[in-house]
């Protein structure tokens, strides 16, 4: 799927929306999303809450993982914390490392503004017999 029709189904993602998770790039098992950091994505702690961080990796997931035009959804994703932050900007680049007809494998890098590695992700997908709905691919 051409990065056009990926940033038209992107806007689907209502959650992703709210959040503020942004698609960069898409196309060819790929993808690049962003997340400009707001007081509401912090813990109880000041920094950074796991599930946003997780939450702009995933969405970056699922763009990569449904680029091919078929319906992928996630059935496993292990996260690793690297280090804290409080503001900025992240930027979640996910590349596909494995695909066949019904499993694909992906590994994601969520990064801070100075290209310092804030989480590692690895996640594994389904992908269905169905292809992604017209107007949406």
């Amino acid at each position: 799927m051409t990065n056009k029709q990926m940033l038209a189904f992107s806007k689907t993602d209502l959650f992703a929306a709210h959040c503020g998770c942004e698609l960069l790039d898409a196309g060819d098992g790929r993808a690049k999303a962003r997340m400009v950091l707001v007081k509401e994505h912090l813990n109880g702690a000041g920094v950074v809450h796991g599930g946003a961080i997780f939450t702009l990796a995933d969405f970056a997931f699922a763009m990569a993982s449904n680029s091919h035009g078929t319906l992928a959804l996630a059935i496993n994703v292990s996260v690793s914390f690297m280090k804290a932050i409080k503001t900025g900007e992240l930027t979640a680049e996910v590349e596909e490392i494995s695909r066949n007809p019904k499993l694909a494998t992906y590994a994601m890098r969520v990064t801070d503004e100075s290209g310092d590695l804030i989480a590692s992700l690895q996640g594994t997908v389904y992908r269905k017999k169905d292809r992604l709905p017209e107007g949406q691919a």
